[in-house]
């Protein structure tokens, strides 16, 4: 995901680039998706190791991600502006039947957290935004004017693991109705740093609104309703022995792919206690292949790198049919 920075956003760096579309591209003349284009950086990858009659489909839903793949020229490459979700509907619409592999690299990009106009930084003011797409949907600020104290505790508690969501909640919906509505990320770090006692503070290295910020991200962009979707249509489309290659950078999204690929991987955990023989049970649609985490130099070059995960895992038997 590489871009072309300005003097205020600095590149993104791919995370695991090497890895990742080492175990992706199995065979250069297939045809390959990047469901999270991002800056390009994983897609220049992938595009080196493409032979003439390979194929590169990228997705992205962020319209400054559009704006950078239009500067690729290359006809093996095609940039959709749409969710990842949206995959089978992308396909359709090519008459593409199976792939060789598709790569997730999932969370925000560098570009994304360093412009402030985005909204995603906690260190950076500007307006509290935080949507993918800044043309589609409510922006942080937006819900936040009208949602209630239950219902902002149980996005940061569920999607930010915060133990003190109860007093952020109340902090955010007591300013509200003071007629001081939170509208900027400075405004909102500052209010939860507030609503955070010092004390209770486990890691001082780490600001005090980063979880609710995550939070608030994955809430208003459906984050993770939208890995799912995407993994569950990437399978029905992945021909024999492609690859699925997903990079998560927090629990709630590792979660999602680990189960993903453990359900398809033993089909018989999900069927419980029912008395079945062996010859009765589903194949197995998936084989783990890999978990890997980027090593020191990487992490020494690129911080972001460090919480990190990448899974592997490999199509087995043939593709479902399509209808």
């Amino acid at each position: 995901m590489n871009s072309n920075p300005s003097s205020s956003v600095r590149e993104h760096r791919p995370v695991m680039l090497e890895a990742a579309v080492t175990m992706l591209v199995t065979d250069p003349q297939a045809t390959y998706v990047d469901a999270t284009y991002g800056r390009g950086g994983h897609a220049r990858g992938i595009l080196q190791r493409l032979g003439a009659g390979g194929r590169l489909i990228a997705l992205d839903r962020d319209p400054e991600a559009a704006r950078e793949a239009a500067s690729v020229a290359d006809q093996r490459f095609e940039f959709v502006h749409t969710r990842s979700s949206a995959l089978a509907e992308v396909l359709d619409a090519r008459s593409i039947r199976a792939i060789g592999g598709l790569l997730m690299d999932l969370g925000v990009s560098s570009p994304q957290l360093d412009d402030p106009a985005r909204g995603f930084s906690l260190r950076l003011d500007g307006p509290l935004d935080m949507r993918m797409d800044p043309q589609r949907g409510q922006s942080v600020a937006q819900w936040l004017a009208s949602a209630d104290r239950a219902e902002v505790r149980r996005v940061v508690r569920e999607y930010g693991d915060e133990r003190f969501a109860a007093s952020i909640a109340k902090a955010i919906v007591a300013r509200q109705s003071a007629g001081r509505p939170v509208e900027r990320t400075g405004e909102l770090a500052e209010v939860v740093a507030r609503a955070i006692p010092f004390k209770d503070r486990k890691d001082p290295n780490q600001h005090p609104a980063t979880r609710t910020f995550q939070a608030l991200r994955i809430f208003i962009n459906q984050e993770l309703e939208e890995l799912a979707l995407t993994l569950e249509a990437s399978l029905a489309r992945m021909a024999p022995a492609a690859r699925l290659v997903v990079i998560s950078f927090h629990s709630l999204e590792d979660r999602i792919v680990k189960r993903f690929i453990d359900l398809h991987a033993h089909p018989d955990r999900a069927l419980g206690r029912v008395p079945l023989r062996a010859a009765q049970l589903p194949p197995a649609r998936l084989r783990p292949l890999a978990r890997l985490r980027p090593d020191a130099d990487e992490i020494a070059a690129n911080p972001r790198a460090r919480s990190a995960l990448m899974r592997v895992a490999e199509r087995t038997g043939a593709p479902q049919a399509v209808t």
